[in-house]
């Protein structure tokens, strides 16, 4: 269905409903170019949410990497295999679990996502970066300026290095009646960092 191998799947692609959140197009973009992605790694998709990212990273790796897609919501579990499913990908793993139980479970990480965590999310950076292999990369999206700031701190009190945080804001073109008029899109901060 996407036969590209840039990242950045139109938002409409993607199988979707009102209860269970998407990263959108152009910030899931700059998530997946700032994991650094290569052939047959192993990534972890922590708050999977509707599964773009867990689709986007499963391309990117190819039939010899592979994605475990987490979440605690049985209805973002569903989601994410309708989008696999529909996207034809085949090597990913999606799990229904609390992500503090399940990680430690999971194998050594090339790259990990975490995302839509629910307000726990420094305890799974702590858990994450166990599990991650040296030189390798997590990438952490965020819309709460409170979790950005506990998040960081968490990241560098762990000593990860090349540290990174960029917010994005969007505007995306609507049509109106007498031309095309921008709307603006919540801003949302990516934090990523090596091991």
């Amino acid at each position: 269905m996407w036969k590209y191998r840039t990242p950045g799947i139109p938002d409409e692609y993607f199988e979707r409903t009102e209860e269970v959140p998407i990263t959108k197009e152009e910030p899931r973009a700059l998530q997946i170019s700032k994991a650094r992605l290569s052939g047959g790694y192993t990534v972890y998709d922590i708050g999977c949410g509707s599964g773009s990212i867990t689709v986007e990273a499963a391309l990117q790796v190819g039939r010899d990497g592979r994605v475990y897609a987490v979440d605690v919501d049985p209805k973002a579990v569903e989601l994410t295999k309708r989008n696999l499913a529909k996207f034809g990908i085949s090597n990913v793993d999606v799990i229904l679990s609390d992500a503090k139980q399940k990680i430690a479970e999971l194998p050594p990480a090339d790259a990990i996502f975490v995302g839509g965590t629910g307000g726990d999310t420094e305890e799974i950076v702590r858990l994450c970066y166990e599990k991650l292999k040296p030189k390798s990369r997590i990438v952490i999206g965020v819309i709460l300026i409170e979790t950005l700031y506990a998040v960081l701190n968490v990241v560098q009190g762990l000593g990860f290095s090349e540290i990174d945080i960029t917010q994005v804001t969007i505007s995306k073109s609507k049509k109106t009646s007498t031309g095309t008029m921008m709307l603006a899109r919540n801003p949302v901060m990516i934090i990523s960092a090596t091991k």
